[in-house]
């Protein structure tokens, strides 16, 4: 187990109590801070991230061999930009809203006010492990909140670089990292936080919200499940082929929006695949010096295993393997793979891929297509390609998701001013951009009564006839 910072004394549990009553002490004064001042956090935390571009480029490749390029697109650029966003609009999310005010209040003034939360803790996973421990450290931060932030212990030089970064920027009794295993995880969950923002699996996911509810504290989750991609009979198959293969395949696959599986219209599928293999081979050439050097690794061993034995029960009970197959235990290598003949009977049909295999399955109907979407729990995300906008509207309609991409992938989450978030399975609440920011704020209802003119004194006891009569013309007034 690595060092928690915190002032540890005979226990980690006992070190991250006493961090934790320090955020406490300190957070009614962070609460009091200005937009001006909390862009100046954030302005720091951006120029950190800028200056050592090549540290977190380090520090991911060496965890799961992640290229350069896409710790640029998908760790650095997001995070950055998610930053950008928040700076530009924190002042105007931190003022109080003005709301109507309805005939009986006739006189009042109505607003919300924002308020942090108080003290947050943030859960990270390993698969993007420098953009998904920044991103909600942003809208704490924005909101006012004080942080304990977890990193995961599986991508251990990403969660030093993390460590190092907060160290040099926040002071421990307003940022604070704990790394460790799931032992520090779970004595983190036994304490009275204020919230809790979570990335990561729906198992953990429901220990976390169990933890939560023991404080009765607030939860964001961020899960994932097994998000569709839908590539019906009117798509262009090539523009399909080209963005499934980099929404699926980046970060060796392990993205939580990730497409699962692709349900291709029976009309299509052999130019779709056909179009897979060609751009697949385009992306990932398997040249003798470095083969598949644009991919990234499995992140671990175990991990590992479970994404090699997913494949193997698939062509055990009748998959076959239409494309990769190839495996290298000594470097966590899985080669983009593609199954067909799959069925619901399979593993690799019955939980999260999370690595670079995909299933690619047939469909005649649209409601054959949207019948097979809904027998799996609510996914995280739904790809539908085609040119019909009856269609897509139709599957839009009649399927739920946390977020869908019309002609194309993942880039949904791109879009700072969209809410990101899953519902049931794949999970509880919204974030990034003004979401992350009402994620850790309290939305306090406030009324200003004017004292001169309060109608409902009309209605005070006692009852009399006359109080009576006029209730009765309110009622039928509103009715």
């Amino acid at each position: 187990m690595q060092s928690v910072i915190s002032p540890v004394t005979t226990s980690p549990a006992t070190g991250l109590r006493q961090l934790l009553d320090r955020q406490k002490a300190n957070h009614p004064a962070l609460r009091q801070t200005t937009a001006r001042q909390r862009q100046e956090k954030l302005k720091r935390l951006r120029e950190w991230i800028l200056d050592h571009r090549q540290d977190i480029r380090d520090a991911v490749y060496s965890d799961f061999r992640k290229p350069a390029a896409e710790v640029d697109t998908t760790e650095i650029t997001p995070t950055t930009q998610e930053i950008k966003h928040a700076i530009k609009h924190l002042p105007g999310w931190m003022q109080p809203r003005r709301m109507a005010t309805p005939l009986p209040l006739l006189g009042s003034r109505s607003e919300v006010h924002f308020e942090p939360k108080g003290v947050v803790l943030i859960i990270a996973p390993w698969n993007y492990p420098f953009h998904l421990v920044v991103s909600p450290l942003v809208s704490a931060v924005a909101a006012g909140c004080c942080a304990v932030v977890k990193p995961s212990e599986i991508t251990p030089h990403t969660s030093a670089l993390v460590r190092r970064m907060v160290g040099e920027l926040f002071p421990e009794e307003e940022v604070a990292v704990a790394e460790g295993d799931s032992e520090v995880a779970k004595a983190l969950l036994e304490l009275p936080f204020d919230h809790i923002f979570f990335t990561g699996s729906p198992a953990i996911g429901k220990v976390v919200m169990k933890a939560a509810a023991e404080h009765l504290t607030s939860v964001t989750l961020e899960l994932g499940g097994k998000s569709p991609a839908v590539v019906d009979e009117t798509a262009n198959v090539q523009d399909a082929a080209e963005k499934l293969s980099w929404g699926k395949f980046i970060n060796g696959g392990q993205t939580c929006i990730a497409p699962d599986y692709v349900l291709v219209h029976a009309g299509k599928e052999a130019s779709f695949l056909e179009a897979m293999r060609d751009t697949l081979d385009r992306f990932y050439p398997k040249t003798a010096d470095e083969p598949y050097k644009d991919l990234a690794r499995v992140v671990n061993g175990r991990h590992f295993l479970r994404v090699r034995g997913l494949i193997e029960d698939a062509v055990q009970k009748g998959a076959r393997v239409a494309y990769g197959g190839h495996t290298d235990e000594t470097q966590n290598l899985i080669a983009p793979t593609l199954l067909t003949g799959v069925n619901g009977g399979m593993e690799v049909m019955q939980e999260e891929i999370f690595g670079p295999v995909l299933p690619v399955l047939t469909y005649r109907t649209l409601a054959e297509a949207v019948a097979l979407i809904n027998s799996q729990p609510k996914p995280l995300a739904l790809y539908a390609f085609g040119q019909d906008t009856d269609r897509i509207n139709t599957l839009l309609g009649q399927t739920t998701s946390g977020g869908v991409c019309v002609n194309d992938t993942l880039v949904h989450i791109a879009n700072p001013d969209l809410p990101f978030g899953g519902v049931n399975n794949s999970g509880i609440g919204k974030s990034h951009g003004h979401y992350g920011f009402l994620a850790f704020s309290n939305e306090k209802a406030v009324l200003y009564q004017n004292k001169r003119l309060n109608m409902l004194r009309q209605i005070y006891p006692p009852y009399s006839t006359k109080v009576q009569n006029m209730i009765d013309r309110l009622v039928k007034w509103f009715a």
